[in-house]
């Protein structure tokens, strides 16, 4: 029986050890490759998403975002669609680790779950039918009945600031709320100020307007569960996105021109 030399023996264990180490590295690599993470949304928020009736994909402003963040954090985004009620109880749960869905920053919910740095500046809107000349601020609301959205920081406010005044209708999804105004079946909208504006715009186009201030200047987040180890990543891929200017091109293909700098 032949017995190798101590020579042959080094190279042998020097071999193994690499071929080790590239089987770990590569493993390591793949893993990596393969992170998917479920991510969560709201149909129906145009133009932050919406459904693309061609293709059966998701699209708008919140879903360029979050697939550009996803590349540089290094993740592959799971999509999940829910009614935006649901949403934040699906992140303390742990059923969904992040949740975009032009989801206000607010002190309630930074209590339940994480955001990350703002990426878009918000705020609230009136809209009402076009010949309706009567309702001009939120004053001009009492008495009236009032459409908003489930679970959205306009149904708090409005409760809040007209309390029994006005007869405030909640309802599931903003296409609800916006064909019940068409419908006559309220007298006005309060919601989101881009989703309401987007939709004067098109769908609702000579038969609505937008009246009045923007009332609680708001911020949308990112949300996470408490303590995710998305939440750096994802700041430092919104950070590098603002400053390289990718995120002014987002912001433009939806909105039309780049965020104001004031």
């Amino acid at each position: 029986m032949n017995q190798s030399s101590p020579s042959s023996l080094r190279l042998k264990h020097t071999l193994l050890a690499s071929a080790l180490a590239l089987g770990t590295g590569l493993a390591g690599s793949a893993q990596a490759q393969d992170t998917s993470v479920n991510v969560v949304t709201d149909p129906s928020f145009v133009p932050f998403e919406m459904l693309d009736t061609e293709t059966g994909e998701m699209v708008g402003f919140d879903m360029d975002i979050i697939n550009e963040v996803a590349e540089r954090a290094g993740f592959e985004v799971n999509l999940t669609t829910m009614e935006f009620n649901g949403i934040i109880p699906a992140i303390q749960t742990g059923s969904q680790e992040i949740a975009i869905a032009g989801v206000t920053i607010t002190e309630e919910r930074s209590e339940i779950v994480n955001f990350s740095d703002p990426y878009y500046d918000s705020g609230l809107r009136i809209m009402v039918r076009a010949d309706n000349d009567d309702v001009e601020n939120l004053e001009d609301l009492e008495g009236l009945t009032v459409a908003t959205k489930i679970g959205s920081t306009s149904y708090d406010f409005l409760q809040e600031n007209l309390g029994e005044s006005s007869e405030i209708t909640p309802y599931p999804g903003t296409s609800d709320m916006y064909m019940a105004l068409l419908g006559r079946n309220v007298d006005a909208t309060f919601y989101d100020a881009p989703n309401v504006g987007y939709f004067a715009q098109t769908r609702g186009e000579g038969r609505t307007k937008v009246v009045g201030p923007l009332y609680e200047g708001q911020q949308y987040g990112i949300v996470f569960h408490q303590g995710s180890e998305w939440v750096e990543p994802v700041n430092q891929a919104l950070a590098a996105m603002k400053e390289d200017g990718t995120y002014d091109e987002i912001y433009a293909k939806w909105f039309g021109e780049a965020p104001s700098e004031d």
